[in-house]
């Protein structure tokens, strides 16, 4: 996907984010047929979906990487931990987060829906950054299979080509 970018997190020492594999953001993927997002993640074979809102405080899945879709509203989501980065998400936009992503919710429309899913339909654990939690965190981190298809372009798409 041309509109498709990539950003990468340091660990700040709270937040590990993922050493090797970068955030994607698909910005308008779903823009005119929000509706279909949970649908085009399930058929991709990133399951176990959900639809709701991002919590408003910063934590990451250890053991799987996530995909969120923008079904309505908007938010303001913090990726990457305290130090990382703010980014403005609408109705349609994806943001494929590797496993160890810090995110959380800064702000958002009363509207905000996001659907949820991770590959293989993994049970995601939660993690807020806390020091008894990385020995074990960072190892799962690494240890998270990689998905076998894009969440939004199946068999082709940037994550296969990006993430390996």
């Amino acid at each position: 996907m041309e509109d498709a970018s990539y950003h990468h997190f340091e660990d700040d020492g709270a937040i590990p984010n993922n050493p090797t594999l970068p955030v994607i953001i698909y910005p308008g993927a779903f823009k005119e047929n929000p509706e279909d997002i949970e649908s085009v993640f399930i058929q991709n074979k990133w399951t176990n979906s959900w639809t709701n809102g991002v919590f408003d405080y910063h934590h990451y899945h250890n053991n799987t990487h996530e995909v969120l879709g923008v079904k309505s509203g908007s938010a303001t989501l913090q990726l990457g931990g305290e130090s990382g980065q703010a980014f403005e998400f609408t109705v349609g936009d994806v943001v494929i987060l590797p496993a160890g992503t810090g995110h959380k919710r800064l702000s958002a429309s009363e509207d905000f829906q996001v659907v949820g899913a991770y590959p293989h339909g993994a049970e995601p654990e939660i993690k807020t950054g806390k020091l008894d939690e990385r020995p074990e965190a960072l190892e799962d981190i690494l240890d998270a299979p990689l998905p076998e298809s894009d969440p939004v372009f199946g068999e082709d798409g940037p994550v296969l080509n990006n993430w390996s």
